[in-house]
């Protein structure tokens, strides 16, 4: 038989833990969140040729007057 005594500090130090895993697995959450939808906005190819700074004739836009 074993006496389990537990003191009132043990129940807010377990309110705290769960309070801090609460807001770690929002944080997880937004994060992942945010990545997914910058992925998915990524799909369009266009978008992600011009993170390389390099000036592509493909890419610009054709005004009426040039051909």
């Amino acid at each position: 038989m074993t006496i389990k005594v537990e003191h009132e500090l043990h129940d807010r130090r377990r309110g705290r833990n769960r309070g801090m895993g609460l807001i770690l697995v929002v944080l997880v959450g937004i994060v992942f969140g945010l990545t997914v939808v910058k992925v998915l906005q990524l799909g369009d190819i266009q978008q992600f040729e011009t993170f390389d700074h390099v000036a592509r004739p493909q890419l610009e836009l054709q005004t009426e007057g040039t051909e």
